[in-house]
């Protein structure tokens, strides 16, 4: 049975210690996510270099969650030298200026390079509606492939969140859709199964990048034990 894509999200302070970091975990994923947000110089070069992975490079705000808290047009900067080093992925928020978005998939044009255009929920997760409001901007923003991620406080914020993938498949638009927190956690696997584009992980639950988060190890242990089971 086919699954989506497990990625390991990497905050490290440099090029030379996410590289060091993910090897432990390098043959257990399909892609790796720089998080420039956590590294006080972003060394993208580096890490295309370093890592011989499909890279995913986000410089993620600290109102959307992450550590930058500079100008809006510094925190691009990386994010368009990632295009032009031929990055797998780039991650834009899809409350981010338009400007920039536009001009981010501008450069994308003459690449490879693909925008994963995301949304997070820290508090909760909204209603159907609202949801699938959400999955709406994406598919209309130009991007290539959506991100809605929420907090969980029950089973039924899971399945309202799962639904979307069949919403997206309807579109003809891949999405990574799951939930935060600990009611979550379950998402991040089923995800896979249902239709999700990609799966994100931890190198190990210490260094989770956002709560709920499982290690990369859990998550392929876990997928191997239901795709067995499910051949049967």
């Amino acid at each position: 049975m086919d699954s989506g894509l497990i990625c390991v999200s990497v905050a490290a302070v440099d090029a030379s210690t996410a590289a060091t970091s993910v090897q432990s975990v390098i043959e257990l994923v399909d892609v790796v996510e720089i998080r420039l947000d956590a590294m006080p110089v972003p060394q993208v070069k580096d890490c295309y270099e370093l890592i011989s992975k499909p890279l995913l490079f986000t410089n993620r705000p600290n109102w959307e969650g992450g550590e930058y808290q500079g100008p809006e047009d510094e925190r691009i900067g990386p994010l368009f030298e990632a295009i032009n080093m031929r990055a797998s992925y780039v991650d834009f928020e899809l409350n981010g200026d338009l400007r920039y978005r536009n001009r981010l998939l501008d450069a994308m044009s003459v690449t490879e390079s693909k925008m994963i255009i995301s949304s997070h929920d820290f508090t909760c997760t909204p209603s159907k509606e609202r949801l699938s409001d959400i999955l709406k901007e994406q598919i209309e923003s130009g991007a290539h492939i959506g991100k809605i991620v929420t907090v969980a406080h029950s089973p039924f914020d899971v399945l309202r969140v799962l639904n979307l993938l069949e919403e997206a498949a309807e579109q003809n638009f891949p999405l990574c859709a799951f939930c935060m927190g600990e009611v979550g956690k379950i998402s991040r696997l089923t995800t896979l199964f249902f239709g999700g584009f990609m799966t994100y992980g931890a190198m190990n639950e210490a260094q989770a990048t956002a709560p709920g988060q499982l290690s990369v190890e859990k998550i392929h242990d876990l997928l191997e034990t239901c795709q067995s089971k499910l051949s049967y």
